[in-house]
């Protein structure tokens, strides 16, 4: 009778020991650590291309920063929600070619821009491990971004948009219509990640914009020509028409009606070059 009631209980004793370390890992996976995006800013420099910057050159970088939060789908793909102030601005008093030298125009604008990104890592890159730690990565997305250039004419500042320096909205040009200071951007670009520690990331990253406006410069076809803005009560030009055209300063004007002061076949475009530090964040996950 006791061998026959030990059997059982030996059975049962086994079985326990069989199922706690079980119950233990699935305790522990309902409770495993993971990683499920950060919060992080960016600050940088951004550069602007265009009917002023023909050549693309970097001798006209201005300040970038941004504020971004990332989720993680996996260990490889992320999607990102970025938004930026940044200045852009340029001057053709840079610019060697004799025609944009003696063209003069010059702009700045400020510019606030939020894009939707999706990053890919080269490498399996877990965020908060010491293991797998680091990866190259590509980037791209869309963004939509307010701007509004900006000249200077003896010392004081002239939004140039509401001035329609190529004609826009006037009798001479009915065709050529205001812009809009709101536009957007296809965004393709690339970067490197690390990982500083266990809840602390690091990157520089290459960002390049194709717009979809020709006006962040305020240029892009042809001088409407004195024509196109009546002179002020004084007899004198106005601000439009001085700021149409500022070829006068460096020598005989040559805006007349007609002649090419831009092109309108190619939008702009910017670039920002940015580092980034970022707040991981966690969450406790079930596999099971």
């Amino acid at each position: 009778m006791l061998k026959t009631f030990l059997y059982p209980g030996k059975f049962v004793f086994a079985l326990l020991l069989a199922t706690v370390p079980m119950l233990v890992q699935r305790a522990a996976a309902q409770n495993e650590l993971q990683y499920v995006g950060e919060l992080g800013i960016s600050a940088g420099t951004a550069q602007y291309f265009g009917d002023l910057n023909t050549r693309r050159a970097l001798n006209a970088m201005k300040p970038a920063v941004g504020i971004y939060y990332r989720k993680y789908m996996n260990d490889y793909i992320g999607v990102r929600a970025h938004f930026r102030y940044m200045q852009l601005g340029y001057s053709d008093t840079y610019n060697k070619n004799e025609f944009q030298h003696r063209r003069n125009l010059s702009f700045n604008t400020d510019l606030f821009e939020l894009a939707l990104q999706g990053d890919f890592n080269f490498f399996r890159f877990e965020p908060g491990s010491l293991d797998k730690r680091f990866s190259p990565y590509f980037t791209g997305g869309v963004s939509g971004f307010h701007f509004n250039p900006y000249a200077y004419l003896d010392g004081k500042k002239y939004y140039l948009q509401p001035l329609h320096t190529e004609g826009q909205g006037t009798a001479l040009y009915p065709d050529r219509k205001p812009y809009s200071l709101l536009s957007y951007a296809w965004l393709v670009g690339g970067g490197f990640k690390y990982n500083l520690s266990r809840k602390v990331n690091v990157a520089i990253e290459a960002l390049y914009r194709y717009t979809e406006t020709d006006y962040l410069d305020d240029v892009s076809t042809t001088y409407a020509g004195p024509g196109a803005f009546p002179p002020g009560l004084d007899g004198q030009p106005s601000v439009a028409s001085q700021l149409q055209d500022r070829s006068g300063a460096v020598g005989t004007p040559i805006g007349v009606q007609g002649r090419q002061r831009g092109n309108s076949r190619d939008k702009d475009q910017y670039l920002t070059i940015e580092l980034s530090i970022s707040i991981l964040f966690t969450s406790y996950h079930c596999k099971f």
